[in-house]
């Protein structure tokens, strides 16, 4: 091959690869590296099944290994707001000690207008002590406790500006419940991305976010969650601690966010988000477990 024809194709291949990796930078599609094929693979396939998006991100804490889908994709995030909601009420308790023992009063209406108040409904004339509406609206996913403390914090904007002070600029809080879950596509309101949440999560429960006695009643509360069972919890070995904060909304929105605690092993923060196109689409509790199954399986090996 002559001189000149070398240069060509040397400029040819020069050409083509900086073609690819700008297509590829700009390609709305998440990036498949040849290291993660498999488990991008796995999760473009469950995704692809159910016709929706799915977002993931997931910290190994003993090595800082990260596997991400979409992670930087905004999704709606339902209830698993409440964690940040909750975790602004434990950060102002650091310096008020007497918060938490604040006894809120509220109407049949707030909680009936909430959409959803197993516990806060149950106290309409005692009322609920500040800890007992925050540890509702984790365990139980509580919506009437939830806009109570939104109320105690002065609004939504209040969670998004404690958001912020943690260094997370994409978790933006805008409405109470139940409007939070309308989850129209596109619509950037009460939405986060899976790599904002994860790392935020992984602040508030494991980092010096909050105090430690502050850490442990939200660890607590996440533990003893009673909404997970067929979500992340259904995807980890028995044996398994799971602290975790589900969320549901409307177009089938069915989200998981948790932290976990192997045995003998450092923890491990995930955040699962799955939305669909049509407004009346179902929940896929499903799509979370084996989304679940697939991060346990790869960052464990």
């Amino acid at each position: 091959m002559g001189a000149w024809n070398k240069l060509k194709l040397l400029i040819l291949i020069s050409t083509t690869t900086v073609s690819l990796a700008f297509a590829a930078s700009n390609s709305s599609m998440p990036l498949i590296s040849e290291s993660g094929t498999t488990y991008q693979t796995k999760f473009a396939q469950l995704e692809s099944s159910v016709n929706g998006r799915l977002g993931i991100m997931a910290i190994n804490t003993a090595n800082n290994q990260q596997l991400e889908y979409r992670g930087n994709e905004l999704f709606p995030f339902c209830s698993t707001g409440k964690v940040m909601v909750v975790g602004a009420i434990l950060k102002a308790s650091e310096s008020n000690p007497q918060l938490m023992l604040r006894q809120l009063h509220y109407s049949k209406q707030d909680t009936e207008s909430s959409g959803y108040a197993p516990i806060s409904g149950q106290h309409i004339k005692d009322g609920m002590s500040v800890s007992a509406l925050s540890q509702a609206a984790i365990a139980y996913s509580d919506n009437g406790a939830m806009n109570q403390l939104l109320q105690l914090l002065g609004g939504p904007q209040a969670v998004t500006s404690y958001a912020r002070s943690m260094g997370d600029d994409k978790f933006n809080l805008v409405r109470s419940e139940p409007q939070l879950n309308s989850a129209i596509p596109g619509d950037i309101r009460d939405t986060t991305t899976p790599t904002a949440m994860a790392a935020s999560l992984q602040k508030l429960v494991l980092e010096s976010s909050l105090m430690l006695p502050q850490q442990q009643l939200l660890q607590q509360w996440l533990k003893g969650n009673t909404t997970g069972d067929k979500r992340i919890r259904a995807g980890v070995p028995q044996g398994w601690i799971v602290g975790d904060k589900t969320g549901t909304g409307d177009y089938g929105t069915t989200n998981d966010i948790a932290v976990i605690w192997p045995p003998h092993a450092k923890p491990i923060v995930i955040v699962i988000y799955f939305t669909q196109d049509k407004k009346d689409a179902k929940p896929q509790d499903e799509v979370i477990a084996k989304a679940s199954k697939i991060v346990i399986n790869e960052i464990t090996r």
